[in-house]
């Protein structure tokens, strides 16, 4: 049996990759820091980076509910960084593609 690819995966899916990305180029490759601190990067890991893997899982086994714990999950950091100048303000559209993730799956139907 051969899955379909919905518009949902690519959505969902690119938005966690791309939360994923933003996340190791914060903590490893910030212009505006010169060394690590393992205190914010840890918390920025819990924020940004397990919502995004959250959201990966909710992708591939079409979990609405998981979606939506992903975007509440991140949506305050999100807006935080989205309020930002540079690269780290598209965290608010990773929040947002994981918003539009949830609207597009469509509910499980029992029967």
């Amino acid at each position: 049996m051969r899955a379909r690819l919905q518009i949902y995966h690519v959505l969902g899916g690119a938005s966690g990759i791309a939360s994923m990305m933003l996340w190791c180029i914060l903590i490893f490759f910030n212009p505006y820091s010169v060394e690590i601190s393992w205190k914010p990067a840890l918390t920025t890991f819990v924020m940004l980076f397990l919502p995004a893997g959250l959201a990966m899982l909710a992708v591939m086994y079409s979990y609405r509910l998981l979606m939506l714990v992903a975007f509440g999950w991140s949506i305050l950091p999100s807006l935080y960084f989205a309020a930002t100048p540079g690269i780290f303000a598209w965290f608010g559209v990773t929040s947002l593609g994981y918003l539009f993730t949830y609207l597009l799956m469509k509910p499980y139907r029992l029967g």
